[in-house]
């Protein structure tokens, strides 16, 4: 975002990106939050108050590090845990409610919230097997130019069956091109334990988009002011 500001807190149609994010989810029925924090952590622990308690990443080895840190703050808990980028501004409480509703069926150990891009180049693009049965999720950098052509991407919003969640990460390792922890390698655990994942497709990709460019913050903003005054 080239800021000092770490870019949860960017201002997005008026407030920090992250403070929507939190919103929808509590809109959702979602009451029990955590915010896992990095860069500038302070900055961001401030700006969220009272609305959702936080767990630090001291060092920044991907998604799957990341979510890890909020291991002892779960210890304990049975349920569904969701997964949300404090960058990805627009998923709504429907969507979030919707994709609990799919968790909740027989031998579901997951759900991958994910869009269909004519573009989709920097996104994760999530693999499917024979009878369309969800398989793996590929980074870009490690995903072959086969793999690249596929327009089917990962939005980075998950919910997990919390009995699969950190014992699939135990699983995973750094053997990629980033050689970081992926969050998208522990749902292989769940799948080799005899359960599904199941994928979500939105029906408007917008929703899902990310914010990691000030331009594409601009282009996020312009189209929500456009969606109000039209």
């Amino acid at each position: 975002m080239k800021s000092d500001l770490p870019k949860v807190l960017q201002p997005f149609m008026g407030k920090p990106l992250i403070a929507h994010v939190l919103g929808n989810l509590k809109q959702a029925g979602v009451s029990d939050i955590y915010v896992v924090v990095g860069y500038r952590g302070e900055l961001v622990i401030e700006a969220i108050g009272v609305s959702a308690r936080h767990v630090w990443q001291r060092e920044q080895l991907g998604t799957g590090h990341a979510v890890m840190q909020a291991e002892s703050a779960l210890a304990g808990f049975s349920g569904k845990v969701i997964i949300a980028c404090g960058d990805v501004p627009l998923v709504s409480p429907e969507t979030f409610r919707a994709m609990i509703a799919e968790s909740e069926e027989e031998h579901v150990g997951a759900v991958v919230l994910t869009m269909s891009l004519e573009e989709p180049r920097g996104y994760g693009r999530v693999v499917f097997g024979s009878g369309g049965r969800f398989e793996r999720i590929v980074e870009e950098k490690d995903a072959t130019p086969e793999e690249k052509k596929i327009r089917v991407v990962n939005t980075g919003t998950y919910v997990f069956d919390s009995r699969f969640l950190f014992e699939g990460l135990r699983h995973v390792t750094t053997d990629n091109a980033q050689g970081e922890y992926y969050l998208p390698d522990a749902l292989r655990f769940i799948i080799s334990s005899g359960f599904t994942v199941k994928t979500m497709l939105l029906r408007n990709p917008v929703e899902g988009s990310g914010v990691n460019t000030k331009e594409e913050l601009e282009r996020l903003e312009e189209y929500c002011r456009s969606r109000v005054t039209g």
